[in-house]
């Protein structure tokens, strides 16, 4: 099984975390509207299921954009003081991809288990049917690049 074709490397990578927020999805709607107009392009979007009242979403946008994003943080923390923000910049995201992915049982397992191998810190993961998305610390980035080449 040789399920990906292309593996790709994005640097300087900002992660932004808000933990234990409110579970409102019109906040979320607010997030990504205000992150829209400061003209701040979201990439990867990961949201835990809510727990009771509060829930954890994280999303990585471009370093390059990291003066918007404090601008537009401060902007939602005085609409919204109970956001707690975790902002880290620095990261690698690195993607698995390929049409044949789609219903092909295994591909996961494989980029886990390689990434597993280099002791590489993953920060936050997202999927479709076609590409797995992991983000890195920029350390990590050769390492987990090699394995994942290595292993397709």
């Amino acid at each position: 099984m040789n399920a990906v074709d292309k593996i790709s490397v994005t640097e300087n990578v900002t992660l932004i975390s808000l933990n234990d927020s409110p579970a409102d999805f019109k906040i979320v709607a607010q997030i990504f509207d205000m992150l829209s107009k400061a003209g701040i392009d979201v990439d990867m979007i990961s949201q835990n299921p809510p727990q009771g009242k509060t829930q954890n979403l994280s999303f990585t946008v471009k370093d390059e954009d990291l003066v918007k994003v404090f601008e537009t943080a401060s902007k939602l923390r005085e609409l919204h003081p109970e956001l707690k923000l975790a902002i880290s910049s620095g990261n690698t995201k690195i993607s698995v991809l390929d049409e044949k992915m789609r219903n092909c049982p295994g591909v996961a397992a494989k980029v886990f288990t390689a990434i597993a191998e280099t002791d590489a810190e993953i920060r936050m993961i997202t999927t479709s049917e076609v590409d797995i998305s992991v983000l890195v610390y920029s350390h990590d980035g050769d390492s987990v690049y090699t394995a994942l080449k290595s292993e397709f």
